[in-house]
Parts: C-alpha cells; sequence; structure tokens
C-alpha cells in the first residue's frame, strides 16, 4: 500500500480487512503472504572469483600484452627452445597482469560488501497480534496487515502505518534513512501532501529505524523489498559504478597505441617481404617467423609495460599519504579521481557541523531595576567536552556559578534530564545516551560549573577526563534527590521534576518557551537571585527575543522553577503553574570551526560546494551562512531549493538550477542520487559525502563517495573513501593530494611513453635496413619494467605544488599527452632510437674489440 501515509487509520485497516482488536486470522497471514511475499531483503548472488578475475584482464593494451605472450610462447616452442628460456618472456608479462588483477579484484570485492551490511539494519524479531493473541514472532514472518506493537529500542521490522498511541507520545530516530539530526514525534493523523517526502510521513514508522521514547501500535503495509530500506537496496543494485577520469585516458590510451602498433607490426612484415628468402632465415617460412618475432617484440616495445604496475604504486603511495590526513582511501582509482572533482555534495549534519548539539545562547532578566533590558550570555565549545566558557558582551564571565540565575540554570539543566553523557578513553571521545537537546544541557551545566571560590573552573579541569565529564551534573543530583517526575506531552510541551534538598521540595520544569511562559508568573533577576512580578512587558521582551533566537534557527528551551509544599511526594499537571521564570536557552548543531577555510579553498580551487541536508530549509540557509557558502550571494533566488521545490521545476530550468545551486535541503535518499545523476549528465565531476544508509545509493553512484568513520557500515561499504574525522576539511586536503597524484602519474606517463617510442624507433629502423635485432623482448621487459619503472615511480614521490589548489579543476576530458607533447617525445623517441641503432652498427662495423664486418654482411647476418 504506497499511500498509507494519505489515508485515515480506518481506511487502511480496512484495506487489508483487519480487526485491531485481533489482528490477522491464519488463512489471511497465508493468502497476504503468498501476494506480497516475505518480509526479508534477497541476499544478492555475489560475482564469482573466477569472473571477478577475468573482468581485470577486460582491456585493450592487457589483452595485446597477453597476446604477446602467447606467440612468444608458440615461437620459442616452435624454435626449439626449451627450459626456462620459453618461458622467460611470457611469464614476466603474466606475473605484472597478475598482480594489477589482484588489485582490481579486492577493489570490486569491497564494493560488494554494502549490500550485505544492509541486511544488519532489519530487525530480527516483532510482537504481533494475531487471532487475538500477541506473540513475538521473527520479523520475517510479518505480512501486510499485521497488527505489531513497537516501545522504547524496538527496531521498526517493516513500514508500518500508526493506528494507536499507547504513550504520550512516540518518537523515532530516522537519522539513518532521512539524515535528520534530532528524533522525530510520530502521529496518528494522515498526510495531505501529495508529493510528501519521508520527513513529511509522520503517522509512518520506517523499517530499521528506533524508537527512542513512547509506545504505540501500528499496521503493516510494506515489506521486504516494497520497504524505505528495500528502496535504498534496490537503487545500490542498479548504480552503475563510473570509470574514473584517469581510467577513462588510459583507456583512449589503450586503443590509440593499439591502433599504432597493429599499423607498425603490419608495416615491418610489409617492408620486410623481400628479405624474408635471406637465406641467412634458411627459408621463407623461417623469415616470415623471424620478421614476425620482430613485429611481436614491437608490441612489447610499443607497450609500456611497466605502466599499470607503477600507476598502482603510485596511487599506493598516495593512499599512504591520505592516511596520514585521516581520510582512508578504500578503492585505489579513488585517489586520482578527487584531483579533478568539480562539485562536493556535503551531507550537513556531522560533515560541516559537529553533530553534537550545543548551547549557543542564554538570555535571563539582568536585574529589577529595568524589566525591559535581558541580560545575554554566548557560550564557547561546540562538542561534548565539557570545554568552554560563558561571555557578556564578548568579556568572560570568570565565575558564572555566581551568577545567581546561572546557578538555578545549571540546576534545572542537571536535575530536569535523563540522558547521560560519559567519555570512552578507548575512542578518546565524548559518547552520548539520550536526547540531543538534554546532552546539550548537561554540557552547559559543565561550562556554568559550580559555587564557592574563584579558583573553581580551572581546579575541574584538572580532574581526569572519565571524571570531569559529568562532575558537575553529579554534585547537583547528590545534592537533591528527585521525587517524582512529569514526563514531557505533545499537548504540555513540556517536563518537570520534583526534587528535595534539605527539607525543601523545588520543581524544575524545562520545555517549549510559549509552554512555560504561559504558566510563569514571576522570573528570577539576574544580579541578586531575586524574584518579582513578569509583567506584560517582561513577559514580551522574552517573546521577541526567543522569535529572534529562532530566526537564528537556534533550538530554543525556557526553563522555569516553584518551590512546593513541604512533604510533598508526587506530581499532577495542576502543579505546572504559577512558576518562576528562569530563562532562554538556544542551542544548535555548531559547524565545525574548520570548515569555513576549508569552504573558502574550494572556492579558491574552482569547486562548488552543495549542502545536501535532510532538514529544513531555513535551518540549511542559516547553517551556510555561517560556513561562508553564500558570502559570495546577496539573493538566495536559484540557490536554495527543497527537493519538492525542485522537482516541480521543468526539465530546462531544472538544467539552469543544478549550474546555480548551493543549498539542497528536505531530501530523502532518491533525491541525493537523482543530484549525483543530473550533475553527472552535466559533466561535472562528483564528490558526494554521507554516513547514513539513506547516503549509500548516492555514494556509489557518485565519482567518488566519501562516507563518514562515524557513519553507518551501510555507507562506508559503499563508499570510496572514509573520514576517520569526520571533517569536511579533510576532503580538501585530500583533493589537493589527488591532484598532486594526478600531475605526478602525468609526468611519469610521458616520462614512459618517450622511452617506449625510442623503442619501436630502434628495432623498427633496424627492421627497415634489414639488420638483426638491436633488442630482443626480454631485455625491451627489462627496459620497461626496471630500468623506466623504477625512476618513474620515484617521479610518484613528487611533493605537491604550493599553489595546487590555487587553480581550475582539470577537464574531465582533457588529455593525458596532448598532440603537441606527443610531437615532442616523438622527436625525443626518434633521436634515441636512430641513436641506439646507430651505436649498434657502430660497434659491428668500427669498434676496435667488434667484429668490424662489412655493412652488406651485416644486413645479411
Amino acid at each position: 500500500m504506497e499511500d498509507a501515509f494519505a489515508r485515515s487509520v480506518n481506511e487502511v485497516l480496512e484495506f487489508f480487512n483487519v480487526d485491531p482488536a485481533r489482528g490477522l486470522a491464519d488463512f489471511q497471514v497465508a493468502e497476504y503472504g503468498r501476494l506480497y511475499g516475505k518480509n526479508v531483503l534477497p541476499q544478492e548472488k555475489s560475482t564469482p572469483f573466477w569472473r571477478l578475475m577475468l573482468k581485470q584482464f577486460d582491456d585493450l593494451l592487457v589483452k595485446i600484452l597477453i597476446a604477446a605472450a602467447i606467440v612468444s610462447l608458440l615461437l620459442a616452442l616452435a624454435n626449439g627452445e626449451t627450459g626456462l628460456s620459453a618461458f622467460v618472456e611470457p611469464s614476466v608479462i603474466l606475473m605484472i597482469l597478475a598482480a594489477n588483477a589482484a588489485v582490481g579484484v579486492i577493489t570490486e570485492t569491497n564494493a560488494e560488501k554494502a549490500l550485505e551490511e544492509l541486511l544488519a539494519y532489519q530487525a530480527d524479531v516483532a510482537t504481533v497480534l494475531r487471532n487475538g493473541y500477541f506473540s513475538i514472532l521473527p520479523a520475517a514472518d510479518l505480512v501486510p496487515g499485521d497488527i505489531v506493537e513497537v516501545s522504547v529500542g524496538c527496531k521498526i521490522p517493516a513500514d508500518m502505518r500508526m493506528i494507536e498511541m499507547l504513550s504520550d507520545q512516540l518518537r523515532v530516530d530516522q537519522a539513518i534513512l532521512t539524515g535528520e539530526s534530532s528524533s522525530v514525534e510520530k502521529d496518528l493523523e494522515s498526510t495531505i501532501m501529495t508529493d510528501a517526502v519521508y520527513q513529511d510521513k509522520t503517522n509512518i514508522l520506517f523499517s530499521g529505524t528506533v524508537v527512542v521514547s513512547g509506545r504505540a501500535r501500528a499496521v503493516v503495509v510494506a515489506v521486504g523489498t516494497n520497504t524505505a530500506m528495500g528502496s535504498i537496496r534496490d537503487s545500490m543494485l542498479t548504480a552503475e559504478e563510473e570509470a574514473t577520469p584517469l581510467k577513462k585516458k588510459l583507456d583512449e590510451f589503450g586503443s590509440f597505441l593499439a591502433k599504432v602498433i597493429a599499423g607498425i607490426c603490419i608495416l615491418v612484415w610489409i617492408v620486410n617481404i623481400g628479405h624474408f628468402r635471406d637465406p641467412a632465415h634458411g627459408g621463407f617460412l623461417q623469415g616470415a617467423i623471424h620478421y614476425f618475432k620482430i613485429a611481436v617484440a614491437l608490441a612489447v616495445a610499443a607497450i609500456p609495460e611497466g605502466l599499470p604496475a607503477v600507476v598502482t604504486t603510485c596511487l599506493a603511495l598516495g593512499t599512504k599519504r591520505m592516511a596520514r590526513l585521516n581520510a582512508i582511501v578504500r578503492s585505489l582509482p579513488s585517489v586520482e579521481t578527487l584531483g579533478c572533482t568539480t562539485v562536493i555534495c556535503s551531507d550537513k549534519t556531522g560533515t560541516l557541523t559537529t553533530n553534537m548539539m550545543s548551547v549557543a545562547k542564554i538570555s535571563v532578566l539582568r536585574s529589577a531595576h529595568d524589566v525591559h533590558a535581558l541580560a545575554d550570555y554566548t557560550v564557547s565549545g561546540t562538542t561534548y567536552a565539557p570545554e568552554g566558557a560563558l561571555f557578556d558582551n564578548d568579556a568572560k564571565v570568570e565565575t558564572p556559578a555566581n551568577i545567581q540565575s546561572l546557578l538555578h540554570i545549571a540546576m534545572c539543566s542537571s536535575l530536569c534530564n535523563e540522558s547521560i553523557i560519559q567519555y570512552n578513553p578507548e575512542k578518546r571521545s565524548y559518547e552520548k545516551i539520550g536526547e540531543s537537546t538534554e546532552v546539550a544541557l548537561r554540557v552547559l551545566s559543565e561550562k556554568i560549573g559550580l559555587p564557592g571560590y574563584d579558583s573553581m573552573p580551572s581546579a575541574l579541569n584538572m580532574l581526569p577526563r572519565h571524571e570531569r565529564v559529568s562532575y558537575c551534573n553529579r554534585y547537583w543530583e547528590n545534592q537533591f534527590k528527585k521525587v517524582a517526575v512529569l514526563e514531557f506531552t505533545r499537548d504540555r510541551k513540556m517536563m518537570s521534576v520534583l526534587c528535595n534538598r534539605k527539607q525543601i521540595q523545588i520543581m524544575f520544569s524545562k520545555g517549549a518557551p510559549e509552554s512555560i511562559l504561559t504558566r510563569c508568573t514571576n522570573i528570577m533577576c539576574n544580579d541578586d537571585g531575586s524574584t518579582i512580578s513578569l509583567t506584560s512587558e517582561t513577559r514580551s521582551e522574552i517573546e521577541s527575543k526567543f522569535h529572534r533566537f529562532r530566526k537564528e534557527t537556534l533550538r530554543c528551551l525556557a526553563l522555569a522553577l516553584k518551590k512546593m509544599p513541604p512533604g510533598q511526594q508526587v506530581l499532577s499537571y495542576d502543579d505546572e503553574k504559577d512558576l518562576t521564570f528562569l530563562g532562554l536557552v538556544g542551542m544548535h548543531d555548531p559547524p565545525r570551526e574548520e570548515v569555513k577555510n576549508a569552504i573558502r579553498s574550494c572556492m579558491t580551487a574552482g569547486i562548488r560546494v552543495i549542502v545536501v541536508t535532510g532538514d529544513s530549509k531555513s535551518t540549511a540557509e542559516s547553517l551556510c551562512r555561517k560556513i561562508g557558502v553564500l558570502d559570495h550571494l546577496d539573493d538566495l533566488a536559484g540557490v536554495s531549493y527543497s527537493a519538492s521545490d525542485f522537482e516541480k521545476l521543468p526539465a530546462s530550468q531544472k538544467t539552469v538550477a543544478l549550474q546555480r545551486m548551493t543549498i539542497f535541503s528536505r531530501v530523502e535518499p532518491s533525491h541525493k542520487r537523482m543530484l549525483v545523476d543530473a550533475l553527472q549528465n552535466q559533466n561535472e565531476v562528483v564528490a558526494m559525502t554521507g554516513d547514513g544508509v539513506n547516503d549509500a545509493p548516492a555514494l556509489k553512484k557518485a565519482n567518488i563517495g566519501i562516507s563518514m568513520g562515524s557513519g553507518t557500515a551501510v555507507a562506508k561499504s559503499a563508499s570510496d573513501m572514509v573520514l576517520s574525522d569526520d571533517n569536511f576539511t579533510t576532503i580538501v586536503a585530500a583533493i589537493a593530494e589527488g591532484r598532486a597524484i594526478y600531475n605526478n602519474t602525468k609526468q611519469f606517463i610521458r616520462y614512459m611513453i618517450s622511452s617506449n617510442i625510442g623503442e619501436v624507433v630502434c628495432i623498427f629502423v633496424a627492421a627497415l635496413l634489414g639488420i638483426p635485432e638491436t633488442l630482443v623482448p626480454v631485455q625491451l621487459l627489462w627496459v620497461n619494467l626496471v630500468t623506466d619503472g623504477l625512476p618513474a615511480t620515484a617521479i610518484g614521490f613528487n611533493k605537491p605544488d604550493s599553489d595546487v589548489m590555487q587553480a581550475k579543476p582539470r577537464k574531465v576530458n582533457d588529455s593525458v599527452v596532448t598532440g603537441w607533447l606527443f610531437f615532442r617525445y616523438l622527436v625525443i623517441g626518434v633521436y634515441v632510437g636512430l641513436a641506439t641503432v646507430a651505436g649498434f652498427v657502430w660497434w659491428f662495423l668500427y669498434f676496435e674489440n667488434g667484429p668490424k664486418l662489412p655493412y652488406a654482411e651485416l644486413v645479411t647476418f
């Protein structure tokens, strides 16, 4: 049922003919099972090893080398050669090809793991209502129409339509599917929008997502490949991997070389037909074979056998350098692709931002003497680490806990909170359990510190990290005993907790500013901690303040408290009135500090950055202003699009829009892949970043897919490169490295080609003159692999030019060897080849220790 989100609960239940009180009957389960199939994602058959190996040899240059090896072996056997001498040439050639094939097989095997990793997001079991009874069944046995109950911690087993709420609210973490930075509240209401994306379908529970709070019942509407997770799998299956720009150019060069080789070989044979009957060959057939061997030698000379090995070595060296930059390369060819990237489609959450909700601003009433003056504090620190300070008009507040409003905000943040934050010494990182907003309040409490003495902030920093991370929170939890809790509900939009300290009962509350403010009658003053009546003027000031916070896309919460009667042990909703307002806190997922400079580097290097996010358009635009993506723009028209707005554009306007697009918001997985497709159709080289399951199809389709080290296994398996530090700046550093690698690759390719031209000229001229072979195939292989290969590899160690990121990206159709360069190398090669032939002839004719043969005898040698 594709439009379950737009149908009412009764319509969906009628469609599947199911009673919500009894569930499906056995005969219905059997019927729907035959009709809709099993609730599993079919496992794709992996490509057999032998087929992967054969695929690596599907290259024109490689085929020519294989043919040369076979012909060489047959000719050696035909001439009566035995032992090792007959196998030297073909063995060396085949060893080179086998080593290169091994690299290709490893790369392709890694790519297939992405589909296997997707299976990990399927639920194992589900609580299902059938024949009037609940039972726990394997998730694979679910069919559309089944009634399923879900609660906190449950992994959703199939795509389901909500039918009944069993708690005040149900929140689901669907970041792996949509990339949204916070959990999503679900409801029972049908969605009216016709072009609804996943984020708009608030009545649908998607397979593989996780319930973070609440309990509910839902009816299964899609299973297996028909689920949202199934559509991601299908996208990954249909995504065809693009050949890298260097691979395309090498293929073109191989095709050109093959034609040149064929032409020269035929020419050598035709030119020397008159020499087939020379007595030195022992007959016409033997003469033909002799010149055929020369043709084979020409083929070996023309092909730079060391090129695959040197390219692989150079790319491998690049991967080591990138690993030191926190960029782990999974696919060798992708190293070079980075160098010609023209567009980076960057995920917002976790790449451009820290993905750690942090309090940025606090607003409190400054004094009882000026009820219109709100004091604003800014808060530094953008991670979960208890590191940062409070500033009042750019002046650092040395002891925030000695300021009364801030002290009580710290108490409320610590006590009216159900999250946990801890330090992981193995990963050297801070980890959270619970809602990001609550974790941000815990970190704020640590930054405010404890009251007492002036050295408190520095004294706290002397503690070990695992103790420091929640020291202040634990202090307040030890000072106050929690007595009762009123959980957050949708209608109240707030949470309260009753605490006891030294026979004093206090209720702390937090919630949406509009909900808290309407319940407040008093307000605390910041200068002396006194409480005064909340006037309409002050109320208006606070309302305008949180509206300003929201325009800055800060997520706002209001904090309040109330003294309760001694001995009270329970809370009711009626207690949540006559509160004392403490203050407003504005929080956000902050941009990484280093991102702004990285964006500037991209612009200088001619690389366009498109921010792609599942969040709203306004949130994306606000972030882009902060990180400098919009610095060069005054008007956002034609630059910022939501996915639904972009889809409504005519095809001609889409083409124009893609050329200016900077923000692409409210997207789902299919939109990301569509964006990559469209950009590639405009000859852009696209790098796509992502960390969720939803990003996998686009990561696989992009010229280079870049996943986050903290991301899902599916995203990592589908990507070409993994950022171990999740940092956008690392991408920019990797692009600089990719450009340097291409420059080095281009240099050693040119070096090897000029050498090979000399070899071809040498053999061709010798054959033309009728003199003996100047170089035999084994010698040519030695020259190509060792004499040329090692110096060429050394070129791969060249450091990047200082201005490597000042130039625009090279065009994909730029040749590795241009016509003018080829002419230059042809001149050099002719000179080297003629000099070699001249030296060869001189040794036979004139060298005092040589045979000193007459020229006529040399040509019949």
